[in-house]
């Protein structure tokens, strides 16, 4: 299991565009993806779940992967959230 905490520099925190990214990019890997944020745990391969868990500006998140592929996907996705400051940019990375 991998656990980081990451903070959300989006202006407008993990909303519909750069949750949408974000879930494309955590569904790419086998491995199990879960973030949370202020004590509400979200499945972060649904946008639906990940939006319920309100993340905006600033908020410190805790991801914890788990599966076969974790630490790629650790890798990756960390890199993922950190890029969607210029959500509407290519973020620079290329995933599975």
């Amino acid at each position: 299991m991998q656990t980081a905490q990451i903070k959300v520099t989006n202006e407008n925190g993990l909303h519909t565009r750069p949750g949408t990214v974000f879930v494309k990019a955590c569904n790419a890997f086998s491995s199990t993806v879960t973030v949370e944020n202020k004590g509400h745990k979200a499945n972060a391969k649904s946008l639906m779940k990940l939006m319920s868990a309100g993340i905006i500006k600033n908020d410190v998140i805790t991801m914890t992967i788990e599966g076969a592929d974790e630490v790629a996907a650790m890798e990756i996705l960390k890199v993922v959230i950190e890029s969607l400051i210029g959500e509407g940019k290519n973020i620079g990375c290329h995933y599975p």
